[in-house]
């Protein structure tokens, strides 16, 4: 989120907890990307805050209610007021637990594999309207395509991508896979070690598709855990994940930070070829 409404989404999930007859003296901003995450202090309440119009808030609420019904390994809503989507001042505000977060275990391979395949099983319970995983390939595709919103892409790097994206795309859906519900990116960043276990948050990207494609964004280490994975749609879902990420950094209003740098080293992989890496193995270098 722009820094000019850091302020004001600020203010309007302090006057909006207030309203709920939650106690707040403070907030610290957690994490800021398209939205604000902040804690509030002293009811310690865990609020994501987005620009109205710029958020998918309903959908992660009752995905959040459905699995929470079906014990899924996710984080909870906070009890303390009505589970929705509250509007106040321009902005989409929603209202979680705050967990503190513990060290990890010794075998935090294996325990991530395993909350990942419990995740994916509750998902196959859950009947709710998502996007396809191929519609989040498509709009990679049109930043690719569309100059204008990726001004900065060498002509050379932008038939790269769009050739990679529509040959994994492709091969993948040869492959015939069964398709369920997805977390879309259930990566390191979107998994709280706390004293009431391993639990996923951030659902917005929500998706279906093949399990091998959640399973593209975890270490190597973990995906080595999850069982009956198809490895070849795996290797295919790590080669589409770093093509879209890449595609990604050069939107021109991406805000990752320094995320040229960061599509140009995706792109270096991409031209060396297989094995290809997790984004995770990416980032530590």
């Amino acid at each position: 989120m722009e820094a000019e409404f850091v302020s004001r989404a600020m203010a309007a999930a302090t006057a909006l907890a207030g309203e709920l007859y939650l106690r707040v003296d403070d907030a610290v901003v957690i994490h800021n990307s398209n939205k604000l995450a902040l804690r509030l202090f002293p009811c310690d309440v865990f609020a994501r805050v987005a620009l109205t119009g710029q958020e998918v808030a309903a959908l992660e609420v009752e995905l959040a209610r459905r699995l929470a019904a079906v014990a899924s390994p996710v984080a909870a809503l906070e009890p303390r007021v009505e589970p929705r989507v509250y509007e106040r001042d321009g902005f989409a505000v929603t209202l979680w637990t705050y967990y503190e977060v513990v060290a990890a275990d010794l075998d935090l391979p294996g325990a991530y594999a395993d909350v990942l395949h419990r995740l994916h099983t509750g998902m196959r319970g859950v009947e709710i309207a998502t996007p396809h995983f191929l519609d989040r390939v498509a709009e990679a595709e049109r930043l690719v395509t569309q100059r204008d919103e990726t001004p900065a892409l060498a002509d050379a790097d932008r038939h790269l991508l769009l050739s990679t994206l529509q040959s994994a795309r492709e091969r993948i859906h040869s492959r015939g896979a069964a398709e369920q519900l997805l977390h879309g990116e259930p990566h390191p960043g979107n998994l709280l070690n706390t004293c009431d276990g391993l639990l996923f948050i951030d659902f917005e990207t929500c998706c279906r598709g093949p399990i091998e494609f959640d399973v593209a964004h975890v270490p190597e280490e973990v995906s080595a855990r999850y069982p009956d994975v198809d490895q070849v749609l795996l290797a295919e879902c790590r080669r589409l994940v770093l093509a879209m990420v890449a595609a990604w950094r050069w939107d021109i209003l991406d805000e990752f930070p320094d995320g040229h740098q960061h599509g140009r080293n995706i792109l270096t992989l991409l031209r060396q070829g297989p094995p290809w890496p997790t984004l995770g193995t990416l980032a530590a270098e």
